[in-house]
């Protein structure tokens, strides 16, 4: 077993031409556990354009703005000498991994919109090369009912968290009025004043009951996590079906829009 990772590792180092002394940094935990032989984790996040979009500055931009801001980005998952997983950086192709597929021409938004759900359902089901960096993009050109176009990116998992992978898309956008000032989003918070000494005291005692109650819903959800992933089970309900091999079967990606309030009364009629 170990035999053939090496070998594996040798023969992709070999592809890309990379100096097998250069490892960037381990592998985490949490990234190992999401691309192993039990479970590989992928994000796809979905970028609506509302013009058309014009793929031909496509390599540029992935070279210029989205490979620096991660080194993870143009790295490779491989074992080191010691049976270790490392992050070992390479020369990226980039033309591997631009996607741009063929719908069939003149339909209307209505049918591109089941085209790019198909699309999306297509892509979720299929396994990232590990002889590349964990990532691809998608550029679909054609008028869906939401958008003129549509950018998609499928990360792998161990290439970072949610909130980092989409911090990192978010930083290669830049604001349609000024580009030259960073993206930013509308604050619901005042402009902060400056506070007397009596105040202070007050919002002190204030906040006690509130970092108690935090730190014992803290220790409570702690709890009850590890009571469910290691005695508890979940109860049967409309997005459980609690069947076996439930995880190898394929799955369909549908979007839909739902406002809070839609999602407190779904919340409220399933019981969760």
């Amino acid at each position: 077993m170990n035999i053939g990772s090496e070998a594996q590792n040798r023969n992709m180092v070999n592809e890309l031409n990379v100096d097998e002394g250069e490892y960037s940094e381990p592998v985490s935990p949490t990234g190992q556990y999401f691309n192993s032989s039990e479970l590989s984790i992928c994000v796809l996040a979905v970028l609506d354009s509302d013009i058309p979009i014009d793929d031909s500055p496509a390599l540029a931009l992935l070279k210029d703005v989205f490979l620096p801001i991660n080194p993870r980005f143009s790295s490779l998952m491989v074992k080191d000498e010691n049976g270790v997983k490392q992050w070992k950086k390479v020369e990226v192709k980039l033309e591997d991994h631009v996607n741009i597929p063929n719908f069939p021409p003149g339909l209307s938004p209505e049918s591109y919109d089941n085209h790019l759900s198909n699309y999306l359902s297509k892509i979720a089901m299929e396994q990232l090369p590990h002889n590349r960096p964990l990532w691809n993009i998608h550029i679909i050109k054609y008028p869906t009912s939401n958008a003129a176009g549509n950018l998609i990116f499928k990360l792998h998992h161990s290439l970072g968290d949610g909130f980092s992978l989409m911090g990192a898309l978010l930083s290669c956008l830049q604001r349609a009025d000024n580009p030259s000032v960073p993206l930013t989003f509308p604050s619901l918070t005042s402009a902060p004043t400056t506070p007397s000494l009596s105040l202070k005291t007050n919002c002190i005692f204030k906040n006690i009951p509130n970092v108690l109650w935090s730190a014992f819903n803290t220790v409570s959800d702690f709890g009850w996590s590890l009571l469910k992933s290691s005695y508890v089970e979940d109860d049967i309900s409309l997005i459980r079906s609690g069947g076996p091999g439930v995880e190898f079967k394929p799955i369909v990606v549908s979007t839909m829009t739902f406002s809070l309030d839609h999602i407190k009364q779904i919340k409220t009629k399933l019981g969760v």
